[in-house]
């Protein structure tokens, strides 16, 4: 990069809220691509910045104490305000206000991330636990340890990965879950139906089609502190109840801001990931693009998007008068470890869709792809990273593919284009 870019707009402050993956690259991203102004980076909890997909697996099974980013924030002229909660923007103003007073900034990068959603009346109830934080997870830990039996609550990505962690640690596990099936509002029912089998095959049970009403306190002494009451009147004793189901872009602190947000409260974001207000980005799991490769706007609640996401908007950032960097339309990318097998997922598929399978799911390994027309555009790859691998370049390249190729594990899915 030339001296010249090095130096535009030296003395803009950037303002980043939210002290997650998102926020922490889109500071670190700035710096990279030469910014040499001010940057400050607002977190709500108190613990230097640190990384979530450990805490379902090594801080929860305590093979590791924590999680923070190995990054030098002081090299790096990054200042980090933690234990700051963000409590509105005042885009005409340039105003960011937070429990610690108004933050002036020239750029504003909103990267809040998600929320977990709880169970109705369970807010603040002793024992009912959820896991997105890392005091969630300091929480967690010793009732593992303790090999207590546990409810967890919601058969989607963190209700399986605490399911695994907590059969490691030799709890007895009881998985509820509203939908007929592991990752209802993921895959669709002859992709997860084979999942089904990894909970009794890991010692877990699997409750489908079941609601739950409400959780109460024990009924007596030597009995689990917890039972969890389903809507067909069952009763699941828990010495401890884990929810798992879903949640929403932590969007809340903007309202009366004029930011334009979306139906599911995720801020609007456009191709280079600026709001609708001046001087305002979004990154992350809090907000929505528009992607030109699959014709519809996406929210993506998972790591690789907010590692890549940072990038454009530094880009923009940085970028001089009349510049326009390259719209933001990743592939979009997540793994999971559960009960053994690594779970990775590449793309955007819909019902549309046509769906192929290579290889038998009843096996340890196995893919299935989507393919629109024929053009590869998602897969799921169960214990073959090479499928996930070069499948994620041909539905960035656009690659036409051979679906009678496509089909048979034993050729490479490079090798399987028309």
């Amino acid at each position: 990069m030339s001296e010249q870019t090095r130096e535009r707009a030296p003395e803009r402050r950037v303002v980043v809220v939210g002290a997650g993956m998102a926020g922490v690259q889109t500071a670190v991203a700035l710096r990279e691509q030469g910014f040499t102004g001010p940057v400050t980076l607002i977190g709500a909890e108190p613990h230097q910045p640190y990384d979530r997909p450990p805490l379902s697996k090594a801080v929860l099974l305590g093979t590791a104490e924590g999680s923070a980013f190995d990054i030098d924030f002081e090299a790096l002229r990054i200042t980090l305000r933690l234990g700051c909660e963000a409590l509105g923007v005042r885009p005409d103003e340039h105003v960011l206000d937070t429990s610690e007073g108004p933050v002036p900034y020239d750029r504003l990068v909103l990267a809040t991330g998600a929320e977990p959603l709880r169970l109705p009346d369970t807010e603040g109830v002793s024992g009912v636990h959820l896991l997105r934080t890392l005091d969630d997870a300091e929480r967690l830990r010793p009732l593992l340890a303790r090999q207590h039996d546990i409810v967890v609550v919601g058969a989607g990505w963190i209700g399986a990965e605490f399911a695994t962690a907590a059969r490691e640690a030799g709890c007895a596990v009881t998985v509820v879950e509203a939908a007929d099936r592991p990752l209802a509002g993921a895959l669709p029912a002859e992709v997860a139906a084979p999942m089904t089998r990894w909970y009794a095959e890991a010692g877990a049970v699997l409750r489908t089609h079941a609601r739950v009403r409400r959780v109460e306190p024990g009924e007596g002494s030597g009995e689990p502190g917890h039972v969890v009451v389903l809507d067909d009147g069952s009763r699941l004793p828990a010495d401890a109840v884990v929810v798992g189901i879903g949640a929403r872009p932590a969007t809340a602190w903007l309202a009366g801001s004029g930011i334009a947000l979306g139906a599911h409260g995720e801020v609007l974001a456009d191709d280079r990931l600026r709001t609708s207000a001046a001087d305002v980005y979004a990154v992350g799991d809090c907000a929505s693009f528009p992607s030109g490769r699959y014709g519809e706007r996406l929210m993506v609640h998972h790591w690789d998007n907010a590692l890549q996401g940072p990038r454009t908007v530094a880009a923009d950032i940085v970028a001089a008068a009349g510049e326009l960097p390259e719209p933001y339309d990743p592939v979009p990318y997540f793994w999971s470890e559960q009960f053994g097998r690594f779970v990775q997922y590449a793309g955007h598929h819909t019902a549309a869709d046509t769906t192929l399978w290579r290889g038998d799911p009843a096996s340890a390994a196995w893919t299935v792809c989507w393919l629109r027309e024929d053009r590869l555009v998602a897969l799921l790859a169960v214990g073959r990273p090479r499928d996930l691998a070069q499948g994620r370049r041909l539905i960035q390249a656009g690659t036409a593919m051979d679906p009678r190729l496509l089909a048979d594990p034993a050729q490479p899915l490079k090798a399987a284009t028309a």
